[in-house]
């Protein structure tokens, strides 16, 4: 598996490693959605945090970025003014395989941003870190992003019980599996997504 760019260009945003300097700007968006978020993000309940955590949590993003660990990255406007959510793709489903994971800013909920950055992160993980597997893994309760995976053509595999982080009564929630693989990417809407992708010198891969 190769590693994924740092830098993700879509049509309306900005998918890229974090950087401590963006600290603030993910504090506003953190702050501003916590009711949005701490049904279905545990980290969620733990906030709000202080500023100097934030650096903190993100100097850590970017060293296990560097390291080839995991890759969590932030969702950005064109301009990169605003984030407007986080993703990330991570690799804890084996060698041959990127699960990817995301959550939006409550006040751009509804604009199809993670279908859009879904897509972009399943064209990049495919082409450029060959996988044969992407695998996205969502909470049967959370209506929303069901439609998410689908929309991109991934295959419902399951659901796979208490495999989720527990709920806000500390019982571990179910997953339900969807999956798409490498020999069905072609045929998928991802495949068609407009995507521009770059390594860490700013060199462009896609």
């Amino acid at each position: 598996m190769s590693d994924p760019p740092y830098r993700i260009v879509s049509e309306r945003l900005v998918i890229c490693c974090w950087e401590p300097q963006d600290a603030p700007l993910l504090k506003g968006a953190i702050d501003s959605s916590l009711d949005h978020l701490r049904r279905w993000m545990p980290w969620a309940r733990a906030e709000p945090q202080e500023l100097s955590e934030k650096v903190a949590l993100l100097r850590r993003f970017r060293g296990q970025f560097d390291l080839g660990r995991d890759f969590v990255m932030g969702i950005f406007d064109l301009g990169e003014r605003d984030v407007l959510g986080g993703t990330g793709l991570h690799k804890r489903r084996g060698s041959d395989a990127l699960e990817i994971g995301y959550w939006i800013r409550a006040s751009h909920v509804g604009r199809g941003l993670a279908t859009e950055s879904s897509a972009a992160l399943t064209r990049v993980a495919f082409e450029l870190c060959d996988v044969d597997r992407v695998e996205i893994r969502i909470d049967p309760a959370n209506e929303a992003s069901l439609t998410i995976p689908r929309k991109l053509g991934f295959v419902e595999e399951g659901i796979l019980r208490r495999r989720l982080p527990p709920d806000e009564d500390g019982v571990p929630r179910d997953a339900i599996v969807f999956s798409l693989f490498r020999d069905g990417f072609a045929g998928s809407p991802s495949f068609s997504a407009p995507v521009q992708a770059f390594d860490a010198g700013g060199e462009r891969r896609l």
